[in-house]
């Protein structure tokens, strides 16, 4: 048997074997010593030594060409998705009332406005106000210009009120500090009331193309199933900004994003995704898996403890009462009508001890069920209770009369319209439009 020892064969590389010393040198410990020891022995079972010296050789060079092959070619893949993705785009791009036609670039205050309504709340819903705001103010120095009160009429039953406030602030900021022209940069933008990192960036990849990407809830399914990370939201936020923006054509930053945008919401859902409509449907790692529906990873979400609480619904004539709420505070500076405080396990008894005081009104009448609704941090429960008075009845302090036929015109958020809806049942026509 040979001694384990490097033989002279070893570095007779050009005459016995034709593999270089230089590739000698790069190889493993394990694979120099076995080539060496083939050239330098005879085969027991008569085999050519050389031809099996130069086995080695070709079977480690063919191993390397492989992985450089295959590094290669996912290198190639991940380059061609971008072009994939705007090519997908080009031909099935949604047409919604704040996107211009193919080959238009968008307008900042139309991105701005539909962003900011877009957060927490659905296209569909946000199609009709965004409309009505456009036509009621159709650039953000007219928006600027307007009151605050006017503006929350507008928005009610869009919910999230401080965004009304901020969109209110925002255009202020904007037509008083930019002449009514948004900045062009992330920089500039987040610098503006009510503007996060998520809406600047994309303000400034559709309506200025820079070369950044947002990153919403459709953009984060899709990407997180694409590379099947398994961190959960929210910490898996950085890798996935990371890896959105390998997505990102050299060109046409903006259609890129929102190429990613409408991919999530039509074909890569939440439930029952058509992957096989995907342009990236040879590369979804998850889809490999067979376990796509499971991405994004989220922490299991925390329940808030239910509040309780009651309404008052009052009428006289035609009318009904109501207030505005503190201008600080969950729904501050909305209408609403008279009611308790929402306290976690409040008994009936004490919520109706919070009634408003009226003359005329010795007894309430509860309706019969509950009204229910629930806020980003906890789900709420109000009894109803009504009553009417006779007419030129006083409205008592901070608060007032307001026609029935007029209430589309106030500032009633969604919990509220639930609550006028229930409380006067089907007596007026009007309240059809009120719900939500």
């Amino acid at each position: 048997m040979a001694r384990k020892c490097w033989p002279s064969a070893c570095w007779d590389t050009e005459e016995r074997s034709g593999c270089p010393r230089s590739v000698y040198a790069k190889a493993s410990p394990g694979l120099r010593y076995r080539s060496a020891v083939a050239l330098a022995k005879v085969d027991k079972r008569g085999h050519d030594v050389e031809k099996s010296a130069r086995g080695h050789y070709s079977g480690f060079m063919n191993s390397q060409a492989l992985a450089k092959s295959k590094r290669h070619q996912a290198a190639s893949e991940a380059a061609d998705r971008p072009a994939l993705l705007l090519a997908w785009y080009d031909r099935h791009r949604r047409v919604l009332p704040w996107r211009p036609p193919k080959g238009r670039r968008a307008e900042a205050y139309a991105v701005w406005l539909s962003e900011i309504m877009l957060q927490q709340t659905g296209v569909k819903t946000v199609g009709p106000y965004f409309e009505k705001f456009l036509a009621r103010w159709p650039d953000v120095a007219s928006l600027g210009r307007a009151s605050l009160d006017d503006v929350l009429r507008m928005w009610a039953g869009l919910g999230y009120y401080s965004r009304a406030r901020n969109l209110h602030a925002c255009a202020a900021a904007v037509l008083r500090d930019h002449g009514g022209v948004f900045p062009d940069t992330e920089e500039g933008l987040r610098a503006l009331p009510g503007i996060g990192p998520y809406t600047a960036a994309a303000i400034a990849a559709i309506a200025f193309d820079r070369r950044t990407m947002p990153v919403d809830g459709n953009i984060e399914r899709v990407v997180s199933r694409l590379y099947a990370i398994e961190e959960q939201l929210p910490k898996a936020k950085p890798v996935i900004q990371k890896l959105a923006a390998t997505l990102l054509a050299d060109s046409r930053a903006g259609d890129s994003a929102q190429a990613l945008m409408d991919l999530g919401a039509s074909i890569c859902t939440p439930k029952k995704p058509a992957c096989g409509l995907c342009p990236l449907f040879e590369a979804c790692a998850a889809r490999h898996r067979g376990d796509q529906e499971t991405f994004p990873r989220k922490m299991p979400k925390k329940t808030g403890e239910l509040r309780r609480g009651a309404a008052f619904v009052v009428t006289c004539g035609d009318q009904l009462l109501l207030r505005t709420r503190p201008e600080k505070g969950l729904l501050c500076g909305m209408t609403e009508v008279p009611g308790s405080d929402w306290r976690a396990a409040q008994e009936d008894e004490d919520a109706l001890k919070q009634a408003p005081r009226l003359a005329g009104v010795t007894r309430w009448h509860r309706k019969v069920g509950v009204v229910t609704h629930v806020f980003t941090h906890f789900p709420l429960e109000l009894v109803v209770y009504t009553a009417h008075v006779p007419a030129r009845t006083r409205a008592p302090k901070d608060m007032r009369w307001a026609p029935i036929a007029t209430l589309m015109g106030e500032a009633l958020p969604n919990v509220m319209r639930k609550v006028i809806a229930h409380g006067l049942g089907g007596k007026h026509t009007a309240l059809s439009r009120l719900l939500p």
